[in-house]
């Protein structure tokens, strides 16, 4: 059994560009905020011992109770938190906004109620579109395991720089930009991370979209907050974020039909994971293999009894390691290590899984695209992207075109910029972001989507 942290998580069966006035004002305050070390509150409420994650405490904030609210959705806890790139507007109000961190409770992929914790920003640009002041709920790209890795704590925290991990709050950009338009924005932290009671399920899709969807319940009830239930509500993400959306958008007609999507941008997402594991295989990201079968571990048994079968001591003792890093890390110690190094008899993790129906099962429930999305939705994926495969994002939109759905497909087209190196993948999150922002934008202010499905013949 793996141990992330000092102190042993319960219940755990873990394996061991445009220019925008958001991204100028990024530029200015970024010389602030440097976390080099472990700080927050020393215990919880309850007397816990903190947990400690690579040397950084986690403030006792992220530490859930025992009892649960039984709504989803529902604010459990909140307190202020401090941006790490802010400055100081004319009108004597912080820019881009004024942040809370959030705890709210949520329902896992067994259906079981979760406290998963997150972030609400209130701009201090004015809404000047249609309708009461929307909400953009982001869904971060991969940050790792560990919960220092947080996307909330990296809003407080841009860089976590220790002698045992390394963390880039990346997404900064993105909710940055997205409140220069005058949006409200909710971040998740998805199921685990953070969230000192368990391990966090990467890319599991129903965990993943239900605490987005939960996200936006949620920052209505925040104090302060301007947003309603009235308010448009838009959904972001790239990569895992991406992926996220995309549970989120299928799942709301039933999940959350009160929560009003008007639109959604899919960035990169990693549709089909038995695809998307021949990618990160012996890629920079390979650690990501291990959040993965560390998440699905703990959240499907029947995956974990295969896992467990076929580890040697190399692949379990990487499994438990994985379980607390950020990708920093995971890039400085595992870059380009292929998984024949951790299974017995030098075999690939698709082999594994290829050889075993049980496992093969975890994966295709996992399947985004089997249902029809809520609203029109953005598919959004560089033609060269070997880490999340591009084929399998393409055809997620064409799986969606044929249940009706109203996509607009982008097929961002980059010259290769390094084989297996994340270049690939990171360079379209930039490339297309302003692009991505300005349409969820219109779809906030209530412009009309058009599809173009018709073009999918044609585009690559």
């Amino acid at each position: 059994m793996s141990r992330r942290n000092t102190r042993p998580r319960t219940p755990s069966t873990a394996l061991s560009p445009r220019r925008t006035p958001g991204l100028r004002m990024l530029a200015v305050a970024a010389a602030a905020a440097v976390y080099l070390a472990g700080s927050g509150t020393a215990a919880s409420a309850d007397g816990a011992a903190p947990v400690v994650s690579r040397g950084v405490t986690i403030p006792a904030f992220y530490q859930p109770p025992a009892d649960l609210p039984t709504t989803n959705g529902t604010l459990i806890r909140t307190e202020p938190l401090p941006l790490g790139l802010s400055i100081p507007g004319l009108d004597g109000r912080p820019m881009p906004g004024t942040a809370t961190r959030l705890m709210y409770r949520s329902t896992d992929s067994n259906g079981r109620p979760v406290a998963v914790t997150g972030a609400y920003i209130e701009p201090s640009a004015a809404w000047r579109g249609a309708g009461p002041r929307p909400l953009v709920a982001v869904a971060s790209g991969t940050m790792g395991q560990g919960d220092q890795c947080a996307p909330s704590f990296s809003l407080q925290h841009p860089l976590t720089l220790t002698g045992d991990t390394v963390s880039v709050g990346y997404e900064a950009l993105a909710v940055y930009r997205l409140l220069a338009t005058g949006a409200a924005v909710v971040v998740t932290d998805y199921v685990g991370l953070g969230a000192t009671d368990r391990v966090h399920t990467y890319v599991n899709r129903l965990d993943g979209g239900r605490a987005l969807l939960d996200a936006a319940r949620a920052a209505r009830a925040v104090p302060g907050a301007s947003v309603t239930a009235e308010s448009r509500v838009g959904l972001y993400g790239y990569s895992q974020g991406g992926g996220a959306s995309a549970a989120a958008a299928e799942l709301q007609s039933t999940y959350a039909p009160d929560v009003p999507v008007a639109g959604t941008y899919v960035g990169a997402p990693p549709a089909d994971l038995t695809a998307v594991i021949g990618g990160i295989d012996g890629s920079a990201l390979v650690g990501a293999l291990g959040w993965s079968l560390n998440g699905f571990a703990q959240s499907d048994p029947a995956l974990r009894d295969v896992i467990e079968a076929a580890l040697n001591d190399t692949g379990r003792a990487a499994l438990k390691d994985t379980s607390t890093m950020c990708v920093g890390d995971a890039i400085l110690r595992y870059a380009f290590t292929k998984s024949t190094r951790w299974i017995t008899g030098g075999r690939s993790l698709t082999a594994v899984i290829a050889a075993s129906p049980e496992a093969q099962a975890v994966l295709d429930r996992q399947r985004i695209g089997t249902l029809k999305p809520t609203g029109p939705v953005r598919v959004a994926t560089g033609i060269q992207d070997d880490i999340v495969p591009h084929r399998q994002a393409r055809q997620l939109a064409v799986d969606w075109c044929r249940k009706g759905g109203n996509v607009t497909y982008q097929a961002i087209s980059l010259p290769n910029l390094g084989d297996k190196i994340l270049t690939n993948h990171l360079v379209p999150l930039i490339t297309d972001q302003g692009d991505a922002v300005a349409w969820l934008t219109d779809r906030l202010a209530g412009r009309t989507a058009y599809s173009n499905c018709w073009t999918m013949p044609l585009q690559p």
